[in-house]
Protein backbone atom coordinates (compact mmCIF):
# COMPACT_ATOMS: atom_id res chain seq x y z
CA UNK A 1 0.00 0.00 0.00
CA UNK A 2 1.09 3.39 -1.14
CA UNK A 3 0.62 6.63 0.40
CA UNK A 4 -2.33 8.27 -0.67
CA UNK A 5 -0.19 11.49 -1.88
CA UNK A 6 1.84 9.50 -3.84
CA UNK A 7 -1.01 8.65 -6.03
CA UNK A 8 0.11 9.88 -9.22
CA UNK A 9 -1.55 12.86 -10.35
CA UNK A 10 -2.69 12.11 -14.07
CA UNK A 11 -4.64 8.88 -12.34
CA UNK A 12 -5.91 11.38 -9.34
CA UNK A 13 -7.37 14.05 -11.90
CA UNK A 14 -9.43 11.39 -14.16
CA UNK A 15 -11.35 10.39 -11.52
CA UNK A 16 -15.42 10.69 -11.98
CA UNK A 17 -16.61 8.45 -9.70
CA UNK A 18 -16.21 7.75 -6.26
CA UNK A 19 -17.67 5.43 -3.87
CA UNK A 20 -17.02 4.79 0.04
CA UNK A 21 -18.13 2.65 3.12
CA UNK A 22 -19.48 4.50 6.08
CA UNK A 23 -18.52 3.12 8.97
CA UNK A 24 -14.51 4.30 10.12
CA UNK A 25 -14.17 5.71 6.38
CA UNK A 26 -16.23 8.23 6.38
CA UNK A 27 -16.70 8.54 10.07
CA UNK A 28 -15.01 8.43 13.12
CA UNK A 29 -15.13 7.14 16.81
CA UNK A 30 -19.19 6.87 15.38
CA UNK A 31 -19.23 10.65 14.34
CA UNK A 32 -19.99 11.94 10.85
CA UNK A 33 -16.77 14.88 10.73
CA UNK A 34 -18.07 18.09 9.29
CA UNK A 35 -15.31 17.79 7.13
CA UNK A 36 -15.32 14.05 6.05
CA UNK A 37 -19.39 15.64 5.08
CA UNK A 38 -17.94 19.12 3.33
CA UNK A 39 -15.74 16.57 1.05
CA UNK A 40 -18.66 14.79 0.03
CA UNK A 41 -20.27 17.79 -1.02
CA UNK A 42 -17.18 19.34 -2.38
CA UNK A 43 -16.81 16.48 -5.01
CA UNK A 44 -20.10 16.33 -5.82
CA UNK A 45 -19.31 19.95 -6.95
CA UNK A 46 -16.73 18.91 -9.16
CA UNK A 47 -19.13 16.98 -11.01
CA UNK A 48 -17.66 13.26 -8.83
CA UNK A 49 -20.19 11.20 -8.28
CA UNK A 50 -20.35 9.97 -4.92
CA UNK A 51 -22.02 7.33 -3.71
CA UNK A 52 -22.03 5.30 -0.06
CA UNK A 53 -21.38 1.68 -0.17
CA UNK A 54 -22.10 0.73 3.75
CA UNK A 55 -23.24 -2.31 5.47
CA UNK A 56 -25.63 -0.01 7.45
CA UNK A 57 -29.45 -0.62 6.83
CA UNK A 58 -32.30 0.22 4.20
CA UNK A 59 -33.47 2.57 6.68
CA UNK A 60 -30.17 4.82 7.22
CA UNK A 61 -29.95 4.26 3.18
CA UNK A 62 -33.33 6.10 2.35
CA UNK A 63 -32.53 9.16 4.54
CA UNK A 64 -29.04 8.99 3.28
CA UNK A 65 -30.42 9.09 -0.54
CA UNK A 66 -32.76 11.72 0.23
CA UNK A 67 -30.32 14.40 2.18
CA UNK A 68 -26.87 13.59 1.50
CA UNK A 69 -25.39 15.20 -1.29
CA UNK A 70 -24.63 11.71 -3.35
CA UNK A 71 -26.01 9.97 -6.19
CA UNK A 72 -26.88 7.32 -4.57
CA UNK A 73 -26.20 4.41 -1.31
CA UNK A 74 -25.81 0.77 -1.69
CA UNK A 75 -26.88 -0.64 1.80
CA UNK A 76 -26.13 -3.59 3.53
CA UNK A 77 -23.50 -5.03 2.11
CA UNK A 78 -24.88 -5.11 -1.93
CA UNK A 79 -28.57 -5.75 -0.74
CA UNK A 80 -29.99 -3.37 -2.81
CA UNK A 81 -29.35 0.26 -4.17
CA UNK A 82 -31.46 3.44 -3.47
CA UNK A 83 -31.02 6.57 -5.59
CA UNK A 84 -32.96 10.05 -4.94
CA UNK A 85 -34.31 11.59 -7.66
CA UNK A 86 -34.92 14.91 -6.95
CA UNK A 87 -36.54 16.37 -9.84
CA UNK A 88 -39.55 13.88 -9.83
CA UNK A 89 -39.18 13.55 -5.97
CA UNK A 90 -39.26 10.01 -5.87
CA UNK A 91 -36.79 7.07 -4.63
CA UNK A 92 -35.59 4.86 -6.74
CA UNK A 93 -35.01 1.42 -5.26
CA UNK A 94 -33.27 -2.17 -6.82
CA UNK A 95 -33.08 -5.47 -4.78
CA UNK A 96 -30.90 -8.03 -5.13
CA UNK A 97 -33.27 -10.43 -3.58
CA UNK A 98 -36.89 -10.37 -4.59
CA UNK A 99 -39.55 -9.74 -1.15
CA UNK A 100 -40.66 -12.81 -0.64
CA UNK A 101 -37.51 -14.32 -0.40
CA UNK A 102 -36.25 -11.40 2.19
CA UNK A 103 -39.17 -12.02 4.31
CA UNK A 104 -38.58 -15.86 4.23
CA UNK A 105 -34.25 -15.28 5.01
CA UNK A 106 -34.98 -12.98 7.62
CA UNK A 107 -36.79 -15.87 9.34
CA UNK A 108 -34.20 -18.09 8.78
CA UNK A 109 -31.73 -15.51 9.92
CA UNK A 110 -33.53 -14.97 13.01
CA UNK A 111 -33.02 -18.42 14.57
CA UNK A 112 -28.97 -17.99 13.69
CA UNK A 113 -29.47 -15.13 15.17
CA UNK A 114 -30.68 -16.94 18.45
CA UNK A 115 -28.04 -19.14 17.88
CA UNK A 116 -24.84 -16.86 17.92
CA UNK A 117 -26.52 -14.97 21.04
CA UNK A 118 -26.34 -18.10 23.01
CA UNK A 119 -23.06 -19.44 22.09
CA UNK A 120 -20.84 -16.21 21.83
CA UNK A 121 -21.11 -14.62 25.18
CA UNK A 122 -21.43 -10.33 25.15
CA UNK A 123 -22.81 -10.65 21.25
CA UNK A 124 -25.50 -8.47 20.47
CA UNK A 125 -28.35 -8.30 17.84
CA UNK A 126 -27.47 -4.55 16.05
CA UNK A 127 -29.30 -1.51 17.50
CA UNK A 128 -30.33 -0.93 13.94
CA UNK A 129 -31.26 -4.33 13.49
CA UNK A 130 -35.29 -3.13 13.09
CA UNK A 131 -34.38 -0.68 9.90
CA UNK A 132 -32.95 -3.84 7.84
CA UNK A 133 -34.26 -5.36 5.12
CA UNK A 134 -32.07 -8.53 4.20
CA UNK A 135 -29.53 -9.15 6.63
CA UNK A 136 -28.70 -9.57 10.27
CA UNK A 137 -26.28 -7.40 11.94
CA UNK A 138 -23.97 -8.84 14.88
CA UNK A 139 -22.68 -5.94 16.79
CA UNK A 140 -19.22 -6.92 18.76
CA UNK A 141 -18.05 -3.16 19.18
CA UNK A 142 -20.61 -0.36 19.04
CA UNK A 143 -22.70 -0.58 21.61
CA UNK A 144 -20.87 -3.90 23.32
CA UNK A 145 -17.82 -4.16 25.01
CA UNK A 146 -15.36 -4.88 22.43
CA UNK A 147 -15.20 -9.15 21.69
CA UNK A 148 -11.91 -10.65 20.72
CA UNK A 149 -10.90 -11.63 17.50
CA UNK A 150 -11.13 -15.21 18.12
CA UNK A 151 -14.77 -14.48 19.30
CA UNK A 152 -15.66 -12.16 16.01
CA UNK A 153 -14.78 -15.08 13.94
CA UNK A 154 -16.81 -17.74 15.54
CA UNK A 155 -19.68 -15.25 15.10
CA UNK A 156 -18.56 -15.20 10.70
CA UNK A 157 -18.50 -19.32 11.04
CA UNK A 158 -21.78 -19.94 12.65
CA UNK A 159 -23.02 -17.69 9.68
CA UNK A 160 -21.34 -20.31 7.30
CA UNK A 161 -22.35 -22.76 8.45
CA UNK A 162 -26.11 -22.07 8.78
CA UNK A 163 -25.09 -21.66 4.98
CA UNK A 164 -25.34 -18.05 5.26
CA UNK A 165 -22.48 -15.47 3.51
CA UNK A 166 -20.93 -13.56 6.29
CA UNK A 167 -18.89 -10.20 6.54
CA UNK A 168 -16.85 -8.82 9.11
CA UNK A 169 -16.95 -4.88 9.21
CA UNK A 170 -15.06 -2.40 11.97
CA UNK A 171 -18.11 -3.06 14.46
CA UNK A 172 -20.94 -5.65 12.71
CA UNK A 173 -20.41 -8.87 11.13
CA UNK A 174 -23.10 -9.20 9.07
CA UNK A 175 -24.71 -12.25 7.80
CA UNK A 176 -26.81 -13.03 4.64
CA UNK A 177 -28.70 -15.25 2.44
CA UNK A 178 -27.78 -14.83 -1.55
CA UNK A 179 -24.94 -14.45 -4.14
CA UNK A 180 -24.41 -10.78 -3.78
CA UNK A 181 -22.11 -8.40 -2.13
CA UNK A 182 -20.87 -4.57 -2.34
CA UNK A 183 -19.44 -5.12 -5.69
CA UNK A 184 -21.93 -6.84 -7.12
CA UNK A 185 -25.03 -4.18 -6.71
CA UNK A 186 -22.44 -1.27 -7.01
CA UNK A 187 -21.91 -2.65 -10.29
CA UNK A 188 -25.81 -2.75 -11.36
CA UNK A 189 -26.26 1.13 -9.20
CA UNK A 190 -23.32 1.99 -11.36
CA UNK A 191 -25.04 0.96 -14.51
CA UNK A 192 -28.18 1.45 -13.90
CA UNK A 193 -28.35 5.52 -12.08
CA UNK A 194 -24.59 6.49 -13.39
CA UNK A 195 -24.82 4.99 -16.68
CA UNK A 196 -21.21 3.64 -16.10
CA UNK A 197 -19.87 -0.22 -16.55
CA UNK A 198 -17.60 -0.06 -13.83
CA UNK A 199 -15.75 -3.10 -15.70
CA UNK A 200 -14.45 -1.12 -18.69
CA UNK A 201 -13.80 2.47 -16.24
CA UNK A 202 -12.52 1.12 -13.41
CA UNK A 203 -9.61 3.12 -13.55
CA UNK A 204 -11.50 6.18 -13.24
CA UNK A 205 -13.26 5.14 -10.29
CA UNK A 206 -12.14 5.32 -6.47
CA UNK A 207 -13.37 3.12 -3.36
CA UNK A 208 -12.14 4.24 -0.08
CA UNK A 209 -13.25 1.64 2.99
CA UNK A 210 -11.78 0.45 6.12
CA UNK A 211 -12.34 -3.03 6.92
CA UNK A 212 -12.67 -6.91 5.69
CA UNK A 213 -16.22 -6.99 4.12
CA UNK A 214 -14.51 -3.92 1.77
CA UNK A 215 -12.09 -6.92 0.13
CA UNK A 216 -14.24 -7.12 -3.43
CA UNK A 217 -13.79 -3.50 -3.78
CA UNK A 218 -10.35 -3.09 -2.52
CA UNK A 219 -9.53 -5.81 -5.04
CA UNK A 220 -11.67 -4.57 -8.00
CA UNK A 221 -10.68 -1.06 -8.20
CA UNK A 222 -7.00 -0.42 -9.44
CA UNK A 223 -7.13 2.82 -7.04
CA UNK A 224 -8.55 1.78 -4.20
CA UNK A 225 -7.91 3.76 -1.05
CA UNK A 226 -8.03 2.61 2.61
CA UNK A 227 -7.75 4.94 5.73
CA UNK A 228 -5.52 4.23 7.95
CA UNK A 229 -7.77 1.88 10.20
CA UNK A 230 -7.56 0.04 7.44
CA UNK A 231 -3.82 -1.18 8.57
CA UNK A 232 -5.21 -3.02 12.12
CA UNK A 233 -6.83 -5.52 9.02
CA UNK A 234 -3.18 -6.81 7.73
CA UNK A 235 -2.91 -10.64 7.29
CA UNK A 236 -6.70 -11.00 7.96
CA UNK A 237 -8.17 -9.05 4.60
CA UNK A 238 -8.76 -10.98 1.44
CA UNK A 239 -7.38 -7.81 -0.72
CA UNK A 240 -5.97 -4.58 0.42
CA UNK A 241 -6.02 -0.90 -1.48
CA UNK A 242 -3.56 -0.13 -3.31
CA UNK A 243 -3.30 3.50 -1.51
CA UNK A 244 -3.30 4.61 2.20
CA UNK A 245 -4.22 7.66 3.68
CA UNK A 246 -2.34 8.65 6.78
CA UNK A 247 -5.22 9.75 9.20
CA UNK A 248 -8.07 7.48 10.29
CA UNK A 249 -11.59 7.45 9.49
CA UNK A 250 -13.29 10.29 8.06
CA UNK A 251 -10.06 12.72 8.32
CA UNK A 252 -8.67 9.68 6.32
CA UNK A 253 -11.24 10.54 3.46
CA UNK A 254 -10.57 14.20 3.65
CA UNK A 255 -7.09 12.94 2.43
CA UNK A 256 -8.47 11.28 -0.72
CA UNK A 257 -11.16 13.23 -1.46
CA UNK A 258 -8.44 16.48 -1.55
CA UNK A 259 -5.85 14.76 -3.48
CA UNK A 260 -8.44 13.86 -5.85
CA UNK A 261 -9.65 17.69 -6.14
CA UNK A 262 -6.49 18.88 -6.20
CA UNK A 263 -5.32 17.02 -9.15
CA UNK A 264 -8.47 18.07 -11.06
CA UNK A 265 -7.45 22.04 -10.20
CA UNK A 266 -3.51 21.17 -11.04
CA UNK A 267 -2.13 21.56 -7.87
CA UNK A 268 0.61 18.70 -6.33
CA UNK A 269 0.36 16.89 -3.93
CA UNK A 270 0.96 17.89 -0.34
Amino acid sequence: MRAVAEMPTEIAARITVLFADIDDTLTNEGRLPAAAYDAVERLTEEGISVAPITGRPAGWCDMIARMWPVAGVVGENGAFYFAYDQAQRRMRRSFAIADVQRAADRERLAEVGTRILSEVHGAAISADQLYREADLAIDFCEDVPALPVSDVERIKRIFEEEGATAKVSSIHVNGWYGAYDKLTMTRRFAADILGVDIDSERDRIVFVGDSPNDAPMFGFFPNACGVANVLAFRGRIDAEPAYVAAREGGHGFVEVANRILDARSGKHAA
